[in-house]
């Protein structure tokens, strides 16, 4: 909001900076605001059971959380989103000639395309529940949007008023925090519990996550030392210590990356050597992580075999298939509603505005030319789509005659029609 909307539209509440209690940490570079995420800090996050530390960036690190976020946050940033005009309850019309049209379309803001913009707030969504962008309008006339300013999430509190409307409250880098309206502020909310701020998988996931933490840092551990997790030396005597340092030092030549690693150890002085412990494979170390990747999976809504987890399910057939509608129905949908009705709650001013925005979902099948073509004859055949709407979603210019709607087979009259309206002029004699 422009800083004339501030003082004359919200005189009664503008906005107010506050002190930040924080605490600078030695070295520069890091301020923490508040005990909760001196904590937090402190801690490394939050701890789970496995004694691995969960936070949104360090469960980006595990595979599958990275091939989940990455999925669902590319279907929002690479499906095309449109704005309509609603001119009556039948008839819609094209409006990305309109302030908005260009804003979600063009440039949301002076740095990022509208599929970075988008891949972004998801990507918030996914790993913290919630997404803000900073809504700037324009000082006089019809205020629209100008710019989408995306804030990070950890930045912001948002609560209720007793009126039941939302206060948005952003600590600032510089220090201090700024308090915003709820006409400020474009919230995405993810899963909700309260109806107000959304929870994220990684709430609820933390253990599954902090679990394939520590079997990724002891696999790490256990490949550094050689792939075995040790070996046990017998001696028919006792060896002093200096004995034994020498033969500890050997032995790490033989693995670790030593110049001996794979060649074979040479044993003096009748030793025997055996296993002390059981390889990874014999724990099922390997069927323990996948079992973690199918779990996050899960938490996410992606079918595994999106993310290459594809040992429980055929990689061929419609097996596949139905699972990869199931994604598109259940998730990619809820996601792309949540978006929608994000625009038009937040970035549509007047609410009786003939305007909304609508992801185009056809363009899922666009990598399918042959489910894509299948869909064109369809349309063609029974008369819902003309040659030039379906040239248009092609990206092909339109073809003289080609508004034209084919009538339906087994039905009168065989003729093309035209969008324009019926005329009472008589049928000339035959």
């Amino acid at each position: 909001m422009g800083i004339w909307g501030r003082w004359f539209r919200r005189a009664s509440a503008p906005p107010r900076i506050e002190p930040r209690a924080s605490v600078q940490l030695a070295g520069g570079g890091v301020a923490v605001s508040g005990s909760d995420e001196l904590d937090s800090y402190l801690r490394g996050g939050e701890l789970t059971a496995s004694g691995a530390a969960v936070t949104p960036e360090s469960a980006m690190r595990v595979g599958a959380v990275y091939g989940c976020v990455r999925l669902r946050a590319s279907v929002v940033a690479t499906m095309p989103l449109q704005v309509h005009r609603r001119l009556d309850a039948r008839t819609r019309e094209d409006a990305s000639d309109t302030p908005l049209g260009r804003l979600l379309r063009r440039r949301p803001n002076r740095w990022q395309t509208p599929s970075q913009f988008r891949r972004m707030l998801q990507a918030h969504v996914m790993l913290r529940g919630n997404a803000y962008a900073l809504v700037t309008r324009s000082l006089f006339g019809a205020r629209d949007v100008t710019e989408l300013v995306p804030l990070a999430p950890d930045r912001v509190q948002c609560r209720q008023l007793d009126d039941l409307s939302l206060e948005y409250t952003y600590n600032r880098r510089a220090g201090g925090t700024v308090v915003l309206g709820q006409g400020d502020i474009m919230h995405l909310v993810g899963l909700t519990l309260d109806g107000v701020t959304g929870v994220s998988p990684i709430t609820y996931a933390r253990e599954t996550i902090g679990m394939s933490l520590a079997q990724e840092r002891a696999g790490a551990t256990m490949f550094h030392n050689g792939a075995r997790a040790s070996l046990v030396l017998e001696h028919p005597n006792k060896i002093g210590k200096e004995a034994q340092a020498l033969l500890r030092a050997s032995l790490d030549e033989y693995r670790s990356g030593g110049d001996r690693e794979g060649k074979a150890l040479i044993l003096e002085e009748g030793m025997k050597v055996g296993n002390l412990a059981m390889t990874a494979e014999d724990a099922q170390w390997i069927e323990s992580r996948k079992f973690s990747r199918s779990d996050i999976a899960m938490f996410f809504g992606v079918p595994p075999h999106m993310i290459g987890d594809t040992d429980k399910s055929t990689s061929w057939g419609t097996g596949i298939e139905a699972q990869t509608q199931g994604f598109l129905t259940f998730t990619a949908e809820d996601d792309l509603t949540m978006w929608e009705e994000a625009i038009t709650r937040d970035l549509i001013v007047e609410p009786t505005s003939p305007l909304y925005a609508r992801f185009n979902r056809a363009a899922l099948v666009r990598g399918d030319i042959k489910a894509r073509t299948a869909a064109y004859a369809s349309a063609l055949q029974w008369g819902w789509m003309s040659p030039n709407e379906v040239r248009e979603l092609e990206d092909r210019n339109p073809r003289p005659e080609g508004d034209a709607y084919y009538d339906p087979p087994n039905t009168a009259g065989g003729a093309p029609t035209t969008d324009k309206e019926p005329t009472d002029d008589p049928a000339p004699a035959a």
